[in-house]
């Protein structure tokens, strides 16, 4: 360790992102990237940004993102001032923490959950408590009672998929109407109930979205945050003290022409979702234990096969799933869920491991 660092580099745990295979045809199923490309308007409205000369490029983009955020505001039937625009989602949630979330009493998240949470927590240094996930990996509301200075959690919640009913989301805002709740809604187009809905009621609700899921859109890096004037002006804040700049104009250009397209984004949703099931379907069959999913993902464990051996033996026939080493789900495989011809590959291969074949 370098001298030079600073003592909070130190004291560090870097989140670890999943791996970027430089193989020719990899079967990439361990980032839960959207397996179909997006829109074709994304590449219209990029092409006539550049124009004849990419003139564009030499002028900084709109710091406000305006209409991108006018756009989305529209989407969802909110005022323009409770949206913001950041550089991908986990640029918002990271603002979030410095500007929301860091409170004497500690930060409430699960403790099988998005492992940027506790890496955030670390790096700016809030205080938090995670909160058993139940014995079938499910958020009980019930559980966060307890004084705080602020929820965070996913819906669905990741890695495992499971969607908590909108329901219960309110029942949880409402009991904590003196800390920020904050619902991480990256998965949430793929069959679960959005919280933006409760947004006008709670003034403590943000929630936090991203383009690069359901809309394809993971190599443009575009997250947003919904909520009222007074959380989005204090995300503002800090956004204006680090960078001004954070949404490049092709980004932009290309989230606006994404939110657009209905019909594409609804057809590449309805693929994703008529997938995950056959695929959870041909897992089960296998022999797994797959965890109910509203996500792009599923969450599965085989009662006789180690999970980090299985993740390996894939690998060696170039297919790519993520395994996380850590307390309660060590035996677990995260899939994304690919094309129906890359969800056969998978299913197909881990056959042959689990029959000791290798052909």
């Amino acid at each position: 360790m370098s001298r030079f660092w600073s003592d909070i580099v130190h004291r560090l745990t870097p989140y670890v992102p999943g791996e970027q295979p430089t193989l020719t045809h990899p079967v990439k199923l361990n980032t839960n990237e959207n397996p179909y490309p997006p829109s074709p308007r994304v590449l219209d409205a990029i092409r006539r940004e550049l124009g004849e000369t990419a003139d564009s490029l030499r002028r900084y983009p709109d710091p406000t993102a305006r209409q991108l955020r006018e756009t989305v505001a529209n989407y969802h039937g909110l005022r323009v001032e409770q949206v913001f625009a950041g550089n991908g989602s986990d640029e918002v949630l990271a603002l979030t923490f410095q500007a929301l979330l860091k409170h004497d009493k500690p930060l409430l998240f699960p403790d099988v959950t998005y492992s940027f949470y506790p890496t955030y927590a670390r790096l700016f240094e809030v205080d938090y408590r995670t909160i058993p996930l139940d014995d079938n990996f499910a958020i009980d509301v019930d559980d966060y009672t307890t004084p705080n200075g602020g929820i965070l959690f996913p819906n669905p919640n990741a890695p495992t998929g499971r969607p908590l009913p909108l329901a219960d989301i309110e029942r949880l805002v409402a009991r904590n109407t003196d800390d920020v709740v904050v619902i991480d809604e990256a998965y949430v187009d793929f069959g679960a109930e959005s919280a933006i809905a409760l947004i006008d009621r709670y003034p403590n609700l943000l929630v936090i979205q991203t383009v690069s899921k359901s809309r394809s859109l993971a190599g443009m890096r575009v997250g947003f945050a919904f909520g009222n004037a007074d959380l989005i002006d204090a995300l503002n804040r800090v956004k204006d003290s680090f960078n001004s700049y954070p949404l490049d104009r092709l980004a932009q250009v290309a989230a606006v022409a994404a939110y657009e397209d209905e019909a594409w984004f609804r057809d590449s949703c309805a693929k994703v979702i008529a997938s995950r099931e056959r695929l959870a379907a041909g897992l089960a069959a296998l022999g797994f234990n797959v965890v109910p999913s509203a996500a792009n993902l599923l969450f599965a464990s085989h009662k006789s096969h180690d999970a980090a051996m299985l993740t390996a033996r894939l690998r060696e026939k170039q297919i790519f799933v993520r395994h996380f080493n850590a307390p309660r789900i060590a035996q677990h495989l995260r899939i994304s869920v690919g094309t129906d011809a890359e969800c056969e590959i998978l299913l197909e291969a881990l056959q042959n491991i689990l029959s000791d074949r290798t052909s």
